[in-house]
């Protein structure tokens, strides 16, 4: 599913919510967010882990199996 289909459906489902319980789907979507998304300096960090413990592979490795 591309983003802007995807878009569309959510803008349809937020349409169809009633008015009283749209502060409520905010509020999902607000902590959903938050859930998924990392903050930038804790991804960083995350990553500087890796590379210090040695989890890491060689570009070619992640490359394979994508057509590009």
């Amino acid at each position: 599913m591309n983003k802007s289909s995807c878009t569309e459906q959510i803008y349809r489902e937020v349409d169809i919510t009633p008015e009283e319980y749209l502060p409520a789907l905010l509020e999902i979507v607000r902590g959903f967010r938050m859930g998924v998304l990392k903050p930038a300096d804790e991804s960083f960090k995350q990553g500087m882990r890796d590379v210090v413990e040695g989890n890491t592979r060689p570009v070619s490795e992640l490359w394979k199996g994508i057509d590009a």
